[in-house]
C-alpha cells in the first residue's frame, strides 16, 4: 500500500513538472518503475497506460487556458502515432538504454541554448509571436520531429516531451506556453498509440493494474494546476525554467550512463541547480524592465 501511495505523489509531481515544462511524466515515472526493478519494456507499457488518462487531462486543461496551437498539434500527433507504435512493436528487440546517451546529449546541448536565449533575449510578448508562430513551424520540422519523439517515446518509456521541447522552444519564434501546451495536448494521441502496440505485443497480462491506478490519480489531480501555471508564467521565466530543467536531467542520465561516482555526479548536479536558481533570480529581477 505505501508503494503505490509513493507511486500516487511521483504521478502528480512529475505531471505538475510534465504540464507546465512540457516534459518529464513517463521520464520520471519510468525511472521510478526501473529503481524497483521492472523490465523496461513492463514498465514503458505501463507509464503509457497511465498517460492516457494524464494526457487526455493534461490536454483538456491547457485547451481550457488557450496554450494550444492546433496546426502544430496535429502535424506532430499524425507521424508521432505512427512512429510510437512501431516502437512499441519493436521494444523488446531494441536496447533502448543503448541510445540514451545519443539523445541526452543533444538534449543537453538544446538545454543549453534554451537556457542561455531566455535568459539573455526573451520574447517580448506572447501575443506578438503566436501567429508568427502557428505560421513559422513548417511540415519540414513538425513532420520528422513528431516520428522521432514518438518512436523514442515507445522504447524509452518517456520522450515526446524531452525530444519536442526542446527542439521547438530553440526556434526564435517559440512561444513557451504555446510549445509546452501543444506537446502535452498532442501527447494524448501518440500515447494511446504507443499503449495499443504494448497491449498487441505484450498482452494485458503485463500490466499492472494498482501502478497504473497509482499514477493515473496523481497525474489527474496535478493536470489543471500545471496548465494554469503554464498560462500564469511569462514566456521568459518559463523558458530560463525549462532550459535549466533539461540541462539538470540529460546531465544527470549522462553522468550515470558513463558510471561516473556519486561524488561526481552529486557535485555536478549541485552546481547545475545553483546556476539554474541564479539564472531564475536574475530573469525574474532584471529582464522585465529590459524589454521594449
Amino acid at each position: 500500500m505505501r508503494k503505490l501511495i509513493i507511486f500516487a505523489i511521483v504521478g502528480f509531481f512529475a505531471q505538475l513538472v510534465d504540464g507546465s515544462l512540457g516534459m518529464a511524466f513517463g521520464l520520471t515515472s519510468s525511472t521510478l518503475l526501473l529503481a524497483y526493478g521492472v523490465a523496461p519494456a513492463i514498465a514503458s507499457a505501463s507509464i503509457h497506460m497511465s498517460e492516457i488518462a494524464t494526457t487526455a487531462a493534461s490536454g483538456m486543461a491547457h485547451w481550457k487556458f488557450g496554450n494550444v496551437n492546433k496546426r502544430m498539434a496535429f502535424l506532430l500527433m499524425i507521424p508521432g502515432s505512427i512512429s510510437a507504435f512501431i516502437g512499441a512493436a519493436f521494444l523488446s528487440s531494441i536496447p533502448g538504454e543503448a541510445i540514451r546517451p545519443y539523445i541526452s546529449s543533444f538534449l543537453l546541448l538544446l538545454g543549453m541554448y534554451i537556457f542561455v536565449r531566455f535568459l539573455f533575449w526573451p520574447s517580448p510578448s506572447d501575443d506578438k509571436h503566436s501567429a508568427k508562430s502557428a505560421a513559422s513551424m513548417r511540415k519540414r520540422i513538425l513532420l520528422p520531429l513528431g516520428a522521432t519523439a514518438g518512436f523514442f517515446d515507445a522504447i524509452g518509456g518517456g520522450g515526446w516531451g524531452p525530444i519536442n521541447t526542446p527542439v521547438l522552444l530553440s526556434r526564435k519564434e517559440a512561444v513557451p506556453r504555446e510549445v509546452i501546451g501543444t506537446v502535452d495536448t498532442s501527447e494524448f494521441a501518440v500515447t494511446l498509440s504507443a499503449t495499443l502496440g504494448f497491449v498487441l505485443f505484450l498482452g494485458w497480462e503485463n500490466f499492472d493494474w494498482q501502478w497504473v491506478a497509482a499514477f493515473v490519480i496523481g497525474g489527474v489531480a496535478a493536470a489543471p494546476l500545471a496548465a494554469l501555471l503554464v498560462k500564469k508564467l511569462p514566456s521568459y521565466l518559463l523558458g530560463v525554467l525549462v532550459g535549466g530543467f533539461i540541462i539538470l536531467t540529460n546531465s544527470y542520465t549522462l553522468l550515470t550512463v558513463f558510471n561516473q561516482p556519486g561524488t561526481i555526479i552529486l557535485g555536478v548536479c549541485i552546481f547545475i541547480l545553483a546556476t539554474w536558481i541564479i539564472g531564475v533570480i536574475y530573469s525574474l529581477k532584471g529582464k522585465v524592465k529590459n524589454i521594449t
